[in-house]
């Protein structure tokens, strides 16, 4: 006798074209406009006529095609279901598959908060930034990481375009596909993770990952919050560099390089050889590299960017500079109780088992639509 499958109960969904792709949601949702489309999707803002507020729907068509890939999504999707913050953006909903077997589910559907732009958009508008601008949303970005490192989580992408605002420029952090887990096993700076794959857009890269160093922690972060900082500030990237060498070679430049007895966090012989041989020059000061900008932001900035990781600006003590008084309130910049649990990394994610995950994470939002994944050939 054949297993019975139960169908997931059927919800009015309707379709309609956005982009180069067929969106198939809730009728509760209705388009308003194509946001945007990349390699991981198309997203649009819909009307959400339930709640009568805007959202936005990301769609990720063949999102099983790769499980790489796949697995960003599903990190992505624990993270922010997890993360509970002003300055970090929510997932709110996702669309059952419309399909009735496991093996079939394959776009990937997501509700978020709506944002109205990103930093690196404003940065290259003809939007004026006062540095009361740049204050408030460097302080967002760091009180946002304060709640992120709580967790014990590494963002690991940070730059403009991962950073949603809105008209009131208040802040969101999204993306966090490249986000890992840390264990601290002592109290102070935290643990630290092997350095494992490519992260961070490079220039916003720490110069600890380019030394590659064996291990990393919760500075990676900071250095790329400094970056978009001084980027706040010139209109234009601090460090642009092409390759690794002219990044690093740029970073020594504009910052200093540093001495000998300085490399103790690099534990690569070739990298230590490399930046011994860059050039001693002495940098411009950084008030001439920021004309009219007042000392108290560069010296903030500049104690973000310190290339020795262990001499970089934590996140809290970046937030109790004084650049950062006007805003800064301990009561009211909370931290996580619960470390985020990367346990689910430790399993050897096929394609099958990835689709089974996510579809359970639908579940979380849809438990009346969707009942435990159906397989076409379930094992005996």
């Amino acid at each position: 006798m054949e297993d019975t499958v139960t169908f997931a109960q059927p919800y009015r969904s309707h379709s309609f074209p956005a982009g180069k792709h067929t969106f198939t949601v809730d009728q509760r949702y209705s388009l308003i406009r194509t946001v945007g489309s990349g390699a991981y999707g198309v997203v649009i803002s819909a009307k959400d006529a339930v709640t009568d507020v805007d959202v936005a729907i990301k769609m990720v068509p063949k999102a099983f095609s790769d499980e790489i890939d796949a697995k960003r999504i599903l990190r992505e999707i624990k993270l922010l279901k997890h993360f509970r913050h002003e300055n970090i953006v929510r997932i709110v909903d996702m669309m059952p598959p419309s399909v009735p077997y496991l093996e079939d589910f394959s776009n990937v559907y997501i509700v978020a908060d709506l944002m109205e732009t990103d930093l690196h958009r404003i940065i290259y508008s003809k939007q004026k930034l006062s540095i009361d601008h740049v204050q408030y949303f460097i302080y967002q970005v760091l009180r946002g990481l304060k709640y992120i490192h709580s967790c014990k989580v590494l963002h690991r992408d940070l730059k403009p375009s991962n950073l949603l605002v809105n008209s009131n420029c208040d802040l969101k952090i999204c993306d966090f596909g490249l986000a890992r887990g840390i264990h601290d096993p002592e109290e102070g700076r935290g643990g630290t993770m092997m350095l494992t794959e490519y992260v961070v857009t490079r220039w916003y890269r720490a110069p600890e990952i380019m030394l590659a160093c064996h291990e990393y922690s919760y500075p990676i972060d900071v250095w790329s919050v400094g970056c978009i900082f001084a980027e706040l500030i010139l209109r234009k990237p601090f460090f642009p560099g092409d390759d690794y060498i002219d990044q690093l070679t740029i970073i020594a430049r504009k910052l200093g390089k540093l001495p000998d007895s300085d490399l103790d966090f690099v534990t690569s012989d070739k990298a230590k050889r490399f930046m011994r041989k860059l050039p001693s020059t002495t940098p411009v000061s950084l008030s001439e590299q920021f004309p009219g900008t007042s000392p108290e932001p560069l010296d903030a900035m500049h104690k973000m960017m310190d290339i020795h990781p262990r001499r970089r600006s934590t996140v809290e003590q970046a937030l109790k500079h004084t650049f950062f008084e006007p805003l800064h309130n301990p009561e009211d910049e909370p931290v996580s109780s619960r470390p985020f649990d990367f346990s689910f990394e430790k399993e050897k994610l096929r394609r099958i088992r990835l689709q089974e995950l996510i579809w359970e994470e639908v579940g979380d939002f849809r438990p009346s639509s969707l009942p435990v994944a159906p397989r076409r050939n379930a094992d005996p």
